[in-house]
């Protein structure tokens, strides 16, 4: 185990719920640099080849929370992720009406991570996009029924991912 896996290993040992920005921030290391060191039931990196694939499938995967954080500021967006297509040198979110809008430099995209954490008491898994330096583009959360549990097809489509990836591995 690496120094970094072990001091990554001990934080969430005293505390499940740290973060890894705040492991990374206590570390000095980049957030990706954390994720990939996590337990492996916590974290598994996919393969960057297979972002293309995500991308078409996530629309089909119902209302999740997109996050993107920016110089301290957290913006979050619940409902489907939408479809998309290349051009002009992005993945053009695809949105007739009201939901998420945007152009995702995905060739800026270096990592992309399936990371299952706690996260205030409750099981969370999210979807991690990172640049080269290991800093967090943006995340995708599954999403959370009236109850806040977790959308059980959902977790069955993030489970059968994290699995397809360590069959491959």
């Amino acid at each position: 185990m690496s120094d970094i896996a072990q001091s990554v290993a001990d934080i969430i040992n005293e505390n499940p719920s740290t973060m890894p920005g705040q492991i990374a921030t206590q570390l000095g290391v980049s957030e990706f640099e954390v994720v990939a060191s996590l337990p492996d039931d916590m974290g598994t990196v996919l393969p960057r080849e297979q972002l293309d694939a995500l991308m078409a499938d996530l629309p089909e995967w119902g209302p999740m929370t997109t996050i993107v954080s920016l110089a301290g500021s957290i913006f979050e967006f619940k409902g489907s992720f939408p479809k998309g297509k290349p051009g002009h040198g992005y993945y053009n979110l695809v949105t007739k009406g009201e939901g998420l809008h945007g152009h995702l430099k995905l060739d800026a995209v270096a990592q992309v991570a399936l990371v299952s954490k706690p996260f205030m008491g409750s099981d969370s898994h999210s979807i991690q996009m990172f640049d080269a330096s290991g800093a967090i583009i943006f995340k995708i959360y599954l999403g959370r029924d009236k109850k806040r549990l977790l959308l059980a097809d959902q977790v069955q489509r993030f489970t059968a991912l994290k699995q397809q990836i360590v069959s491959a591995a």
